[in-house]
């Protein structure tokens, strides 16, 4: 199985064994698990078309599954290579328990790209069941042989990939065909993503359905087959779910704003009271109050808790800097990024203090927390 995913920064893993378009190729782990199982089971196969037995017989096995795992690198690089050349970096190619993913630097910008980078792969599978299995209708190789068992297994594994790939949901190839068809109608990739992820969720049922229900019908499934199209189903499952989740906090990021997640405020020079703050916030009719240094930089911000503290017959003569959080130089926000911009402004900003002034054109509007910020993307 294959799926594209697209990290800001590596996340997998593993042994790099080499790069591709600039990109690691990471063997993950979790591969050596996949290799071992699969060879188990492939023994079975290789005795039947080679009539082998001993070790013979796991040798051959295990040349099927690294000739499927060659034809699952094949559809990655397609995927980083078609990319490429369409502007999207590819980040990281990773053979998985579950066959390989390639993560990317950042989202396809078009719905063209998205469909275009996705279903190169699921086609180079494909065209390599043809060339197998054009070389097996040629029957210039003996059947029975280990070169005509592999030829078999090289068109039956790359003919699965490519179809069961092309299935219309996500995490798989398919799923991505069709969020950039809904992205594309209309307009929104967040729609398009929900979408593919929901029919990804319905393939994946599918599938554990037709374990459950196909033996009973057909009789012909071992327990095995059932087993791991069970886990299959659990994996689709679980993919699409990310993915909608996914959408969802991206539509979360995209629609961050000051205003979304920041409170109005208003300046007090630093020799004013906290009475005079207090009434400025009232007049303004805000909570939240900045203190301006002498040369007029956002210097502190008023601690509602200890505002609050201070017995009203006494805030006359208490100075607003007495109930005030300092802020060091840099801890301000430009209030008319949004989205992703603003998210990386504030990220640098938080990293001084966790509540930092936005300023636009220059004039304190508002004062952000970082708790904020993080409960509206959850949200």
């Amino acid at each position: 199985m294959s799926s594209t995913r697209t990290p800001s920064r590596r996340t997998a893993s593993g042994w790099v064994i080499g790069h591709v378009a600039g990109a690691p190729v990471i063997v993950a782990p979790t591969w050596l698990i996949a290799v071992a199982v699969l060879t188990v089971l492939s023994v079975p196969a290789a005795r039947a078309l080679t009539g082998l037995d001993g070790s013979a017989v796991w040798v051959v096995a295990l040349a099927f599954v690294v000739l499927l795992f060659a034809s699952v690198f094949l559809h990655e690089v397609a995927h980083g290579l078609v990319a490429r050349a369409r502007g999207q970096e590819p980040h990281e190619f990773v053979l998985t328990l579950w066959g390989g993913h390639t993560a990317f630097g950042g989202p396809a910008p078009t719905p063209a790209t998205n469909a275009i980078v996705a279903i190169v792969g699921p086609v180079v599978n494909l065209a390599l069941a043809a060339v197998f299995g054009g070389l097996l209708a040629l029957d210039v190789v003996p059947r029975g042989t280990v070169l005509w068992a592999l030829l078999w297994s090289g068109a039956v594994t790359n003919g699965f990939v490519g179809v069961f790939n092309l299935l219309p949901g996500l995490p798989l190839d398919g799923g991505r065909v069709l969020e950039a068809a809904v992205w594309a109608a209309t307009r929104s990739r967040y729609t398009g993503t929900v979408a593919a992820g929901w029919v990804g969720r319905v393939v994946a049922v599918g599938v554990v359905a037709w374990a459950l229900l196909g033996p009973l019908n057909a009789n012909a499934e071992s327990f095995t087959d059932v087993v791991w199209a069970v886990v299959i189903g659990a994996f689709l499952w679980a993919g699409a779910s990310a993915a909608i989740r996914g959408a969802r906090a991206q539509r979360n990021v995209d629609g961050v704003t000051v205003a979304s997640v920041g409170h109005a405020a208003v300046t007090v020079g630093h020799g004013d009271s906290l009475a005079h703050a207090g009434a400025a916030a009232a007049a303004a009719g805000v909570q939240d109050v900045v203190v301006l240094a002498p040369d007029g930089r956002p210097a502190a911000y008023v601690d509602r808790a200890a505002a609050a503290s201070v017995p009203p017959h006494a805030a006359g003569s208490t100075a607003v800097t007495a109930v005030s959080v300092p802020l060091p130089v840099g801890a301000t926000v430009d209030g008319t990024l949004v989205g992703q911009a603003l998210l990386a402004d504030l990220a640098r900003a938080t990293r001084l203090s966790p509540v930092v002034v936005a300023l636009v054109d220059g004039r304190v509007t508002g004062l952000v927390r970082a708790t904020d910020v993080i409960a509206a993307i959850r949200a």
